[in-house]
């Protein structure tokens, strides 16, 4: 196609996806559900998994293999942003005095769900057509567990902050663990990218790449970063437009070192000063991207799903199992490390179940993955159905907590008063 005649396949395309994900957003939210969880079930509703296979026709019509490249990078603009303020997030809940029991309920919501979905793929190897030729099986599994291990840091925060949880033990504790859990995840997979290569030079040029670019980001970058938020008689648009100059050379340098941009935006929002200026740049970077280009990257990881990848039983089996893995890896991991740290029995359960959700961060890890080559049709499908399944069951669980604590206490009231009358 030319330019021409993608321009109006795009916008049709554009329109077809909002729509969809509203109508999608929509019917879920009726279920309690946040809004991330209609936009992924919308992204694989559009793809080869449902109207690919109903009307094939009219799928190829509004998603011609053309368009893909745009979607991809259309979707990595809202990505980008999206990563930009879960950075500044990060920063926001990272220390609230819970640095002990965060880091242990962390590093066990990243260890135990990183062996597990280790151990789960060596012992698939040679069973399970989940392999890619020419990848390294231990890559592969490095792959899986670093996936396993992810949390939905946008979506934790949004659930939190959207029931009024910010203030709680366990919606401060979780803010603090998820932030870090990423953190860890995100580094552990640019690893595992690197080792992917076999190669030392593409390893020397993103570990000797991060190294300079957080020397930088944090030296330089902050410095700037500061000045263009508090410099006196600079307009919003001024403001605005400077930071998206620092944040897309973030992710620009990051994609040349293969770190990805993903990577650069959230050390950029990590960089941010706090402060209300900050505040309002970075809803600022929200607005359209929010509800446009993340919309994109949803329905591009949709058109690279097909589920009927599992009319092969042993993929229905590993996808299953995968599920099984992740949930008891992470929501375990935590809940335990939770309870060793002394937390009590409510908080250390919410903590596991917000903890357990993996949204769009995996689906970004996925595609990062598909991108590298080194993720095959077979695992991106059984992995996407880890990344649905946890996310669903998020606000569910969390409902059945709070009724059974409402009951206890309930109860425990109604023993007092009985207690008072029979004293009497």
């Amino acid at each position: 196609m030319t330019p021409s005649e993608l321009a109006p396949v795009f916008f049709l395309a554009v329109v077809v996806i909002l729509l969809t994900c509203r109508l999608v957003v929509f019917v879920v939210g009726r279920f309690g559900q946040p809004p991330v969880v209609g936009e992924m079930i919308a992204g694989v509703l559009l793809g080869p998994s449902l109207f690919g296979l109903v009307a094939p026709g009219a799928s190829a019509e509004v998603f011609p293999p053309e368009l893909k490249p745009v979607l991809y990078v259309a979707g990595q603009i809202g990505l980008v942003a999206l990563m930009f303020a879960t950075g500044y997030e990060f920063r926001a809940h990272a220390g609230r005095g819970l640095a002990g029991t965060a880091v242990a309920v962390s590093a066990a919501g990243v260890v135990i769900p990183l062996v597990l979905g280790m151990g789960l793929t060596l012992a698939a190897y040679g069973h399970v057509g989940i392999f890619v030729d020419g990848v390294s099986v231990w890559v592969t599994a490095g792959f899986v567990g670093v996936a396993l291990a992810i949390t939905a840091f946008p979506m934790l925060a949004r659930i939190i902050t959207e029931r009024g949880l910010s203030g709680t033990r366990f919606g401060s504790l979780a803010l603090a663990s998820g932030a870090t859990d990423d953190a860890l995840a995100w580094i552990m997979l640019a690893g595992v990218l690197g080792g992917a290569s076999g190669e030392v030079r593409p390893v020397v040029k993103t570990v000797g790449g991060s190294v300079l670019f957080v020397v930088v980001l944090f030296l330089l970058g902050r410095l700037l970063l500061r000045w263009i938020v508090e410099r006196p008689g600079l307009g919003d648009d001024t403001r605005l437009m400077l930071v998206l100059v620092v944040l897309f050379c973030a992710a620009w340098f990051t994609d040349t070192i293969d770190l990805f941009a993903v990577f650069g935006a959230f050390c950029v929002g990590m960089a941010m000063p706090r402060g209300e200026n900050s505040e309002r740049l970075v809803r600022s970077t929200q607005s359209v991207t929010q509800v446009v280009f993340v919309p994109m990257f949803f329905t591009y990881s949709g058109l690279n799903t097909r589920f009927d990848v599992f009319a092969d039983p042993s993929v229905m089996v590993f996808g299953a199992t995968a599920v099984i893995v992740a949930v008891v890896g992470k929501f375990g991991g935590c809940w335990a490390a939770a309870r060793l740290r002394g937390e009590p029995r409510p908080v250390a359960a919410r903590v596991g179940v917000l903890m357990n959700a993996r949204g769009l961060m995996q689906l970004i890890a996925l595609n990062i993955g598909l991108a590298a080559g080194i993720v095959g049709d077979e695992l991106f499908a059984a992995l996407v159905l880890v990344a649905l399944v946890t996310t669903i069951m998020t606000v569910p669980l969390l409902s059945v907590l709070d009724r059974r604590e409402a009951g206890a206490r309930a109860h425990a009231r109604a023993t007092r008063e009985e207690e008072a009358v029979t004293s009497g």
